[in-house]
């Protein structure tokens, strides 16, 4: 009988994860890495506001005026989910009041990649769906 250790076990479960079975945690992430204002905030922290795709660390007032939208306890939820996920550090600086600013991990710049596309697929696309919206809505 072959023994597998600990690091042998881990590699084969993390092969056999899919996000297809609703029991694997990949699922969860997936569900959790997906929502609106986490690719939203993922977005504006991997390429500022001036989508000038150079990462940089952003103050929450920040955040928050160029996600047009997103009420503060929204985004308090979400900063505080990408922080406990690995995705962003949270910095406060001692001044008065408080100077707290956000910023991508390597993880997060890792997922910021793929949200980038989505976003920029999103706003080229936008037309041709909403066209076939309305004509799906006028068949109905």
């Amino acid at each position: 009988m072959v023994t597998a250790t600990a690091a042998e076990k881990k590699a084969d479960e993390k092969a056999r994860y899919n996000a297809f079975l609703s029991a694997c945690p990949s699922q969860r992430l997936l569900a959790q890495v997906s929502g609106k204002w986490v690719t939203l905030v993922l977005s504006a922290l991997g390429s500022g506001p001036e989508c000038d795709g150079d990462p940089r660390p952003m103050r929450y007032s920040e955040l928050g005026r160029v996600l047009a939208g997103v009420s503060p306890k929204m985004l308090s939820q979400t900063l505080r989910s990408l922080e406990r996920d690995g995705l962003i550090t949270r910095t406060a600086t001692a001044t008065v009041p408080v100077t707290v600013t956000y910023e991508l991990t390597e993880l997060g710049l890792s997922l910021h990649t793929t949200v980038r596309q989505l976003k920029a697929w999103s706003e080229a696309h936008r037309d041709e769906v909403t066209t076939h919206q309305d004509q799906f809505d006028a068949a109905r």
